[in-house]
């Protein structure tokens, strides 16, 4: 997930620049090849995304003959492929034919000039009603139009080891209906099993999205309703007693020392060590994170780990104090797209189709442990038996709310993680930490707040 780059933007742009040169060729060097752009793990053992492209290469090699797919991967966090992402879209030398989009980030990009809307291929697309119409939603614009084909969603909950929570007396069907819920538990394991870490909760600025979504927002939409952004108004919301309240939990979590080291949380790499290490060896109690982990435990990962599904259970977040709906989950997902400057659109939407067909749609939502976001595929059989837990994450997304898709909510989110590592540290008080992030919120937006 997510991490932050650590150099500055600036740095990390003519890295990016320096990178593509050294590529060479822009996308438009053969009419007859489609270049793909996507997120290769930075973890050299897991490469489910790249398994999976390469059989949909050879599909699509096969059915158009004298076509030709070229994988261009980018190998790095989240916050650097973004970053990595942006510098090639900006020029035809550069720009690949197809790219992977976060959804947190395809609206600035659409701002930006940078994508192709995609509607007269949508309009004459026999799978496009499959696709449910919130994840639609997700990649289309303020201009009304939609700028990228949905591969998958996701939700988020709490996974938790069941031998641990057994020797702190927990129940093993552990579900808490508040927030001090399970702070309660995390302080009972601190205390009654002290050589484990009792919770995670992913938190400042090294974290990037990771930090703000599966930690921070996971608390914030768990204080009412639409705590983040006023759809009313249609302002950000600032001055809430929710947004400090979410702080203080993540303040209470690192000050009572209930999460991993402030030096360890604050790791880019924090993710990779949770599921790769702290998880399957048994070192953490409670983790808040997604319905991805999975994929890193399944054969050939790299981090096999078979007996997960009997090791951990999983719990819905609760709201705050209980309050109706009493669960919270936060969704987002990735989108296939198509630069505004590429050379080769349409034999680019070719092989979306080929990617999207119903078999290799539920192919990818099965390697990759995907909320599916097609009608056929959430119905068919073999995927709800697939993997532990599809069906538990699946039914989250009733309760499940998305990010504002909107151009400042990146640079919204940097300013969330600030405030957040700022309570981590101890560097801030609460009360300084929402304050700055106020203001803050008021300089991104241009004052286009409202307060709660």
């Amino acid at each position: 997930m997510p991490v932050r780059p650590t150099a500055p933007l600036v740095l990390a742009a003519l890295l990016a620049a320096g990178a593509l040169s050294a590529c060479g060729g822009g996308s438009g060097s053969d009419e007859d090849t489609v270049k793909v752009s996507f997120k290769q793990s930075t973890d050299n053992q897991i490469k489910v995304m790249d398994t999976y492209l390469a059989e949909m290469k050879k599909q699509f090699e096969k059915a158009n003959p004298g076509k030709k797919v070229k994988l261009v991967p980018i190998k790095a966090p989240d916050a650097e492929y973004y970053t990595k992402l942006q510098q090639m879209l900006r020029s035809p030398k550069t720009a690949p034919d197809l790219v992977y989009e976060d959804t947190f980030l395809i609206n600035s990009d659409i701002t930006s000039g940078y994508l192709k809307p995609l509607d007269t291929y949508l309009d004459g697309w026999k799978d496009w009603p499959q696709f449910v119409d919130s994840a639609k939603t997700a990649a289309k614009a303020e201009d009304g139009k939609t700028y990228g084909v949905p591969d998958g969603t996701d939700t988020r909950g709490l996974w938790f080891n069941k031998a641990i929570l057994k020797k702190a007396g927990l129940p093993a069907n552990w579900q808490p209906k508040t927030w001090d819920e399970i702070l309660d538990a995390a302080r009972t394991i601190k205390k009654k099993v002290p050589d484990v870490i009792p919770l995670n909760v992913y938190t400042g600025k090294p974290g990037g999205e990771q930090s703000t979504m599966q930690g921070f927002e996971m608390l914030l939409y768990g204080t009412g309703d639409d705590p983040l952004y006023d759809t009313g108004s249609r302002k950000w919301v600032a001055g809430s007693q929710g947004f400090k309240d979410a702080l203080e939990f993540v303040e209470t979590v690192y000050k009572e020392k209930l999460g991993p080291d402030v030096a360890d949380a604050l790791d880019p790499n924090i993710a990779t060590t949770v599921r790769g290490d702290l998880l399957p060896e048994g070192k953490l109690a409670i983790n808040l994170d997604g319905s991805w982990l999975p994929q890193d435990w399944l054969p050939g990962s790299g981090h096999e780990w078979p007996e997960w599904s009997k090791e951990l259970g999983l719990a819905a977040m609760p709201t705050q104090h209980g309050q109706a709906p009493g669960k919270v989950s936060l969704s987002g997902g990735w989108t296939w797209a198509i630069p505004a400057k590429a050379a080769n659109p349409d034999l680019a939407w070719k092989f979306i189709e080929t990617m999207q067909t119903k078999e290799n749609a539920q192919r990818w939502y099965i390697a990759n442990s995907g909320i599916a976001v097609r009608d056929d595929v959430a119905k068919d059989p073999e995927y709800v038996k697939a993997q532990p837990g599809i069906q538990f994450f699946t039914d989250l997304v009733e309760f499940t709310h998305y990010r504002p898709a909107y151009p400042a909510y990146p640079k919204v989110s940097t300013a969330i993680q600030e405030a957040m590592e700022g309570v981590t540290t101890g560097d801030r008080s609460v009360d300084k930490a929402a304050e700055d992030y106020d203001d803050e919120l008021k300089s991104l937006t241009k004052g286009a707040v409202v307060e709660k």
